[in-house]
């Protein structure tokens, strides 16, 4: 459903839009990894070059069924890595950007419209109507640590998760807006009236997730920009050799940034992380590009492997 196509109506439902999942079965799979591989190749035929246990879901009403009676959902929830392929399998799957899900934080084309056309303005307001002065002081001193403290400020790009927990506590989000009229209806309540306003800063701030699903993306992308300041992970995204401008792209498009070109590949020759192979791109206008492999010895020679965190800036 088009996010401009957002109706009262529909906020009441879930988005049929999900992350790839499936139920543990303790008789199929060996271990809780194990079911998260076997369970994607089985949706989408691929497979994982990198994997770790991101974070257990298990919150109250986190899926609006429970409301209702449903059982609580429990989700342990994975952060893989592997390079873009054809998508197959079972699941229906299709690759989506992810900041199509989170707008607010690809600063690649520099400070993006939603920020001032949308989120400070929604987020003054919300920070305006708490009751008191204390919880107004706390208000604002979120919207400061997750957005900056003036539109001139740059994004910590680690605090993904903290600025989607802002807008959907502010109802900013369509999942707050969905959860509202869930928790109304169980109660046997009318729903609360249509807000127009917010229903058009819903309309601009992405496209919904089934459940918390959004919440679980946004923690993923947080920890991933995290674990770049100290693991190689960047190269389980990329072809065995690649460019320079190839690393640059896929650093940019994790942290929702644009980087210097001769900066960048200046830091990453300082930091002895990649080696030339020798050889050069084929294919492509133009003069043709070195290409490179990781160091995989770097692992071997220091504690600490990787290419730092960059603010977000526009």
């Amino acid at each position: 459903m088009p996010a401009s196509d957002l109706t009262h109506a529909a906020l009441a439902g879930d988005s049929p839009e999900a992350l790839p999942y499936g139920p543990f079965d303790p008789l199929r799979h060996r271990t809780l990894d194990h079911g998260c591989r076997q369970w994607l190749e089985e949706q989408t035929g691929l497979s994982l070059r990198f994997l770790e246990q991101l974070y257990t879901f298990g919150s109250q009403n986190r899926d609006p069924r429970e409301l209702f009676g449903g059982p609580r959902v429990v989700s342990v929830a994975y952060l893989g890595l592997t390079q873009e392929a054809p998508v197959e399998g079972s699941g229906d799957a299709t690759w989506r950007d992810w900041y199509g899900f989170l707008p607010w934080e690809d600063w690649r084309n520099g400070r993006p419209a939603v920020m001032d056309t949308v989120i400070r303005p929604h987020l003054r307001a919300w920070v305006d109507q708490a009751p008191d002065a204390e919880q107004r002081q706390r208000r604002q001193e979120r919207v400061e640590a997750a957005f900056g403290a003036d539109p001139a400020s740059g994004l910590d790009p680690v605090r993904s998760l903290d600025r989607y927990e802002l807008l959907y506590e502010a109802r900013l989000v369509p999942e707050a807006l969905r959860d509202e009229v869930e928790q109304a209806r169980a109660a046997n309540l009318l729903p609360p009236a249509p807000d127009p306003v917010r229903m058009v800063a819903a309309s601009h701030l992405g496209h919904p997730l089934s459940v918390d699903n959004r919440r679980i993306l946004a923690s993923a992308l947080g920890r991933l920009r995290g674990k770049l300041a100290y693991r190689p992970v960047v190269f389980d995204l990329l072809p065995a050799t690649f460019t320079l401008l190839q690393l640059q792209r896929v650093v940019e498009a994790l942290f929702g940034t644009c980087l210097h070109k001769q900066n960048f590949r200046r830091t990453i020759t300082n930091m002895d992380l990649v080696e030339p192979t020798g050889s050069q791109e084929t294919t492509g206008r133009g003069r043709p590009a070195e290409l490179y492999r990781f160091r995989r010895e770097a692992l071997l020679e220091r504690r600490t492997v990787g290419i730092g965190v960059p603010m977000a800036q526009g």
